[in-house]
């Protein structure tokens, strides 16, 4: 056996068996990627290869936005800015029908808009709404499945860690993406928004309690400015090409913190902890990204891309029915792998297919996320759906069950983003910072 198959073969085995195994992510990448390098350059030569493509994986400019955008959104947890925005949506949709759910959904995505990740804002945002919702009769696995299913948004409106991850991978413009993003993120939240909908049609004593003041929403939204500010500043200042990504991601984290002292909810004796969360979260993701590096080399090595690219278009040439499939494969993988692995992975396979097939390789970023967003409230492996399932107190089976409406509006909406370009690739357009339509 020749040394390029003896590796693929080490590798996809490998990475299946120790996943089955239940062996955390980072590990069943990067221990079969060590021992199938040893397959192809021997012991020696191997460590030295591994470890270069390790440190070549993380040594990147704009992936030291993530650990600010972290930072970010764990002071945001800590400083009082979830609360504001809770607040602030509920004044936005506090007239809806369902309008505590309603309110969860909105505030999800705004607070995913100033934080980027989805974990976080399901944390925040469920811990501040499920005794709301309670009290106002809300069945509880409702509630879990409500902020379960919408906390994903804030990983498709800017700032977006996943995107950051797709466009190292991809050599595309991060401001491109993260503008590319709001369209998808913004069906995301009707989605979810349409099932609460339907469900308080069913329940019409679950309809807003009191009624806020002209002046009470004015000073409610005044009090949520500071911290939807950020988004202007983040987002606003790479666009104008004031600063970088990475340095945007730093501003954000001394916006952050001085926002969480003028509100008087964070002291100095939180930074440590503060510090050590961030670093924690940090450390996951940047060893995900040096081993999926040393795994990308063994897979080139192998021709991996390369063989399922011929399968897939070996089975048809039709652009729908690959489009289709990947988004399969995607739906798939997302079950049981991390979305920033997952974009590792398969971008370099995945994107090269699509690139001849004319689909605009920002647009392709969006449907990729879009997809593996998914994941992450699915079982067995979605971490957003455990961190509901746990800030409700629920089992997990029991959220699953009131999940599976959100999963089929997802899923048509998934659609909508995949074969109609312009969600994605309208404001990008727009704003001159790509082409054309994709």
């Amino acid at each position: 056996m020749d040394p390029a198959t003896l590796a693929g073969l080490i590798l996809l085995i490998g990475i299946v068996v120790l996943l089955a195994l239940g062996v955390p992510i980072a590990v069943a990448i990067g221990l079969p990627s060590a021992v199938a390098t040893i397959a192809i350059l021997g012991a020696e030569n191997a460590s030295l290869t591994t470890s270069q493509r390790v440190f070549t994986g993380i040594n990147s400019f704009t992936l030291l936005a993530i650990p600010f955008f972290v930072l970010a959104g764990v002071l945001m947890n800590n400083g009082g800015i979830a609360g504001r925005l809770v607040d602030a949506a509920k004044v936005l949709v506090g007239r809806m029908p369902g309008s505590l759910a309603q309110t969860n959904v909105m505030a999800n995505a705004m607070f995913g808009s100033v934080s980027g990740a989805a974990v976080a804002s399901a944390a925040a945002v469920g811990s501040a709404m499920a005794p709301r919702q309670e009290q106002e009769g809300y069945e509880r696995d409702f509630s879990a499945a409500v902020n379960v299913a919408s906390a994903p948004s804030g990983m498709l409106i800017p700032p977006s860690n996943t995107f950051i991850v797709y466009s190292l991978v991809s050599s595309t413009s991060v401001a491109a993406l993260f503008l590319a993003g709001y369209g998808p993120g913004i069906l995301w939240t009707l989605a979810c928004m349409t099932m609460v909908y339907l469900h308080a049609r069913k329940r019409p004593e679950l309809r807003a309690v009191g009624r806020v003041t002209f002046a009470q929403a004015l000073l409610t939204i005044w009090r949520a400015v500071p911290s939807l500010l950020m988004i202007v500043i983040v987002v606003g200042g790479i666009l104008a090409g004031v600063f970088t990504p990475t340095e945007s991601a730093a501003i954000a984290v001394l916006y952050c913190l001085v926002l969480g002292f003028a509100y008087r909810m964070l002291k100095v004796k939180d930074l440590p902890g503060i510090l050590l969360e961030a670093t924690r979260t940090t450390a996951i993701v940047m060893l995900l990204v040096g081993v999926s590096s040393a795994m990308s080399w063994v897979m080139s090595f192998a021709r991996i891309p390369n063989l399922i690219s011929d399968l897939l278009l070996g089975l048809t040439d039709n652009p729908t029915t690959v489009l289709i499939l990947m988004m399969v494969i995607l739906l798939v993988v997302g079950t049981f792998m991390d979305p920033t692995p997952a974009i590792l992975i398969f971008t370099p396979i995945f994107l090269p297919i699509a690139v001849d097939f004319g689909i605009d390789p920002i647009h392709f970023g969006t449907v990729i996320v879009f997809n593996l967003c998914v994941g992450t409230i699915t079982p067995p492996v979605g971490n957003v759906l455990f961190i509901g399932a746990r800030v409700a107190e629920l089992r997990i089976e029991s959220v699953v069950r009131r999940l599976v409406p959100f999963f089929a509006a997802l899923l048509v909406m998934l659609f909508i983003v995949v074969f109609v370009p312009e969600v994605s690739m309208w404001l990008p357009t727009v704003l001159g910072l790509v082409d054309g339509g994709g």
